[in-house]
């Protein structure tokens, strides 16, 4: 199996009779000297954990995108007849409702598309990028990190009904149909 280092990016081949029945393997690079994680067994229907983003593909600029990676946000796109929304389940803000309307979002505490009144959460805490069916959570540097389930994440693909926690405010994703309008 080929990989590659989560810090410096350099490729390794880790023989794969020695991979048999492990579900996650930790290997070091012999470039750098650090401690990687390899994931070898996926369940396409489980949620994708992409944690932590090697350093070599990490921006610059937090909230920003990339550069080059104006083109790729000029791709995203809501899922045609679902609709997508963020439900506060707990923390500061619970209870409420936001509609995602925009293929890319910012969640944080100030001058952001959605904002919660949570003093945990960074100013530009994370971004939710949509294209068609495929949702993504991505932390945008923030101070406290951004958790999926207990490990906290980088990015992260998520599915109808995901929980992901930001500060002490827990949010749960829904994709739904989208409900004819009746005239």
């Amino acid at each position: 199996m080929k990989v590659a280092c989560s810090s410096c990016g350099a490729q390794h081949q880790l023989p794969d009779a020695r991979l048999v029945g492990h579900a996650r393997v930790q290997f070091r690079c012999a470039k750098c000297g650090k401690s990687s994680v390899v994931d070898i067994a996926q369940n396409p229907d489980a949620t994708q954990i992409l944690s932590p983003l090697p350093g070599f593909a990490r921006s610059a600029g937090a909230p920003r995108l990339a550069a080059g990676a104006a083109d790729a946000a000029s791709l995203l796109r809501l899922p045609t007849g679902k609709s997508v929304a963020l439900s506060v389940i707990a923390g500061p803000a619970r209870g409420l409702v936001y509609n995602v309307e925009k293929p890319r979002i910012v969640l944080g505490r100030a001058d952001a598309d959605i904002t919660i009144n949570d003093k945990e959460i960074s100013r530009w805490h994370c971004s939710i990028e949509i294209n068609e069916d495929v949702i993504r959570l991505r932390d945008l540097e923030s101070t406290n990190g951004t958790f999926f389930g207990d490990e906290r994440v980088r990015v992260a693909e998520l599915k109808h009904l995901s929980e992901f926690r930001i500060g002490s405010t827990i949010i749960l994703l829904s994709v739904t149909p989208k409900l004819a309008a009746v005239r």
